[in-house]
């Protein structure tokens, strides 16, 4: 008891102390004028306690008592004529009586000196839980029930007020949220609201849709309200002014300005309904983090780094590894294999079909499992930390600046993955020409199936520098998709992205089982395809390899079928400094998955890799990378591609796009590498 005294004292005493602070015009305040000095009392001592809600007639605090205490002011003289005071309650205790019964007693005891003190106590007479939940039904105009999913508390009585509403048709009680008298621009977006209310009323009556709902919607732009209320053309002019005169005012464009609007709501329903004691150590470790992660000069140089960082372990130190250690162990399997087959007594054709054809093509694909999954570690750590959607929100600047919005990040990221899974990830998107957009920029990021081929060809050609090249890869494949962007924008796609709101969780400690279903997902799927679709395209690589067109077994694999369909496609390639069979062939094979070019590679050069330096010196081999980073998407991209696009206009037009820009960048590439003197 003795302690809970205390707190009251000093709580008395903090808003009476508080005139000492205030100073001002001589005038009486308005309420509503600008000089009016506004202070928020809290009391901070008791965080232990102020959580608890009095439970008997023991706790609650004995405040007549305090307050008539030897509680004086002093000589303390104040230098205005009339303070204001607005108290409200975030912390639910029953002390806050005392902090009301304080500044009644500082009325009385300053009356007398004709200093007026006027305060507004919204704390109420019973503080608790159903106090909360009435106030949020009164500020919301609809049913709240409290629930608590983690006791399984209320569950009950949701879904029965859910029946009850759903079967008698209630309505909201309240529809409108604007403010007539807020600040940065809320009154504006008031006004805006409810002229076009008026404007509309008639035709909103007629179509049947309720008027302040469609004016919210005229006002975000929606196209669909407009043609079903039907207005004529001075009312759509009259709306776009009353739109632009908003949007001036607030300094904001008209999604953003709702979408203010709507969250300065929340923010007052929840500084009037929430209790927030102390600020959570996840939050406060969030905010200092922020500080450099999302920082206006920090942001961008943290995530090169980081993501730097994360391709050096993986191709570096790591990854590199591993794959290393998987590729004896396939090729100890292979040898006894080849061995066993040979004192078997196999028939030579098969027994080159199994080790040349089968062995060697799905062997070394596989070999780069520890790769992938090593990346896709470090990538599902970023995710389930919460540090991809700061990225998104980072980005969306410099994504607006190329006719996007940081919502389109999301595939994107997700492209880096796959694919297939980005293209359909644009069907979040809110904006058909958004959606579009980032449909045609999403192959530029350098999807997880290239990897088996940027790793042969750096550890092949460039063993010390094999991150930095990694790293390259991808930093050109964003470049090039921004540039293409560009030209996007100011041609087929005009217009402006919609706006990007988003809410920021808390930085948290990734979860063992979403990391882990994370890399089992990618795993299983590269070693899915590793045993359908490039076993298969091994063994039809071996087969056109290894016969003639009369079905002959060749010599010479310059004399196959192969050599005489890569034939046809290799004059292409012959200015990019690659025009050898054999490549346009791993090229074209591609085109079904991309881990078919190793495979493909590895059975023409029946296992030794090493003959790659017989075609390639390190400047053609990084050019080849170039194409290989930007040339068309594989089959299964292509058709969610026309899925999304609805034609198989829209996909072939995908092909011929991505395989021309690869030729015309890597061509630069090696125009540009040829002067420098490569």
């Amino acid at each position: 008891m003795k302690k809970r005294t205390i707190a009251v004292v000093l709580a008395a005493a903090m808003a009476m102390s508080s005139l000492a602070g205030c100073s001002g015009s001589e005038k009486p305040a308005d309420t509503t004028a600008a000089a009016t000095e506004t202070t928020t009392v809290a009391a901070t001592e008791m965080k232990e306690e102020s959580t608890k809600a009095p439970e008997s007639k023991e706790t609650e605090v004995k405040t007549e008592e305090v307050v008539s205490s030897d509680l004086t002011l002093g000589d303390y003289e104040p230098k205005k004529k009339e303070y204001n005071f607005y108290l409200t309650y975030k912390l639910v205790h029953a002390w806050w009586d005392a902090v009301g019964l304080g500044l009644e007693e500082a009325q009385k005891q300053y009356a007398d000196r004709g200093i007026t003190i006027n305060y507004e106590y919204t704390a109420p007479v019973t503080p608790d839980a159903i106090d909360q939940v009435n106030r949020l039904e009164e500020a919301l105009g609809i049913p709240v029930i409290p629930i608590s999913a983690a006791k399984n508390e209320g569950i009950g009585e949701l879904i029965e007020h859910a029946i009850h509403v759903a079967r008698y048709d209630e309505c909201p009680g309240r529809l409108d949220f604007c403010d007539a008298n807020g600040e940065n621009g809320q009154a504006a977006i008031h006004r805006c609201i409810h002229a076009v209310v008026h404007l509309i009323e008639d035709h909103a009556k007629k179509a049947e849709i309720p008027a302040r709902f469609a004016a919210t919607k005229l006002v975000e732009g929606d196209k669909l309200i407009l043609q079903q209320l039907g207005l004529d053309r001075n009312e759509e002019e009259t709306l776009e002014h009353m739109i632009h005169e908003m949007e001036e005012e607030c300094a904001k464009d008209r999604e953003a300005a709702l979408a203010d609007m709507r969250f300065k709501f929340i923010e007052k329903v929840c500084t009037q309904t929430v209790v927030k004691p102390t600020e959570s150590k996840a939050h406060a470790r969030s905010v200092k983090a922020d500080k450099i992660l999302t920082g206006k000069y920090t942001a961008l140089p943290a995530f090169a780094a980081i993501m730097g960082l994360i391709f050096w372990l993986t191709f570096g130190v790591i990854g590199a590894g591993l794959s290393d250690w998987l590729s004896v162990g396939i090729d100890i399997v292979t040898d006894f294999a080849d061995r066993a087959l040979t004192a078997y007594g196999l028939n030579p054709v098969v027994h080159s079909l199994i080790i040349d054809g089968i062995f060697a093509g799905v062997g070394s694909v596989l070999s780069f499992l520890p790769i992938i999954v090593v990346l896709f570690f470090f990538l599902s750590i970023l995710e389930d930390s919460g540090y991809m959607a700061r990225i998104a929100f980072v980005m969306d600047k410099l994504l607006r600046k190329i006719g996007l919005s940081g919502r389109s990040f999301v595939p994107m990221i997700i492209g880096f993955g796959c694919s297939v899974p980005a293209i359909m990830a644009t069907r979040t998107l809110s904006s058909e020409r958004d959606r579009k957009m980032t449909i045609l920029l999403a192959p530029f990021m350098s999807c997880s199936a290239k990897l088996p081929i940027y790793a042969l060809f750096t550890y092949a050609f460039f063993p010390k520098y094999r991150a930095l090249v990694m790293v390259g890869l991808y930093f050109t494949g964003i470049i090039v998709g921004v540039l293409f962007s560009l030209l996007l924008k100011n041609t087929a796609f005009q217009g402006e992205p919609v706006p990007f709101v988003m809410e920021l969780p808390n930085y948290r400690l990734p979860s063992l089982k979403s990391v882990g279903m994370l890399i089992w997902d990618k795993a299983k799927d590269f070693i899915t395809k590793a045993f359908t679709i490039i076993f298969m395209a091994s063994i039809v690589i071996w087969f056109l390899q290894t016969f003639d067109v009369r079905l002959n077994v060749v010599v010479d694999s310059k004399d196959s079928l192969l050599a005489l369909i890569g034939g046809f496609a290799a004059p292409v390639f012959v200015p990019l400094g690659f025009g050898d069979w054999r490549i346009s062939t791993a090229l074209i094979t591609g085109f079904t998955a991309k881990e078919s070019v190793v495979s493909t590679l590895t059975v023409l050069f029946g296992g030794d890799m090493s003959a790659l330096n017989t075609l390639f010196t390190p400047f053609s081999a990084l050019v080849f990378l170039v194409f290989t980073l930007l040339y068309t998407p594989c089959v299964a991209a292509i058709a969610s591609v026309k899925r999304e696009m609805g034609t198989a206009r829209s996909a072939f037009l995908v092909v011929i796009m991505q395989c021309v820009i690869a030729w015309i960048v890597a061509f630069a590439v090696r125009m540009i590498g040829m002067l420098i003197g490569f």
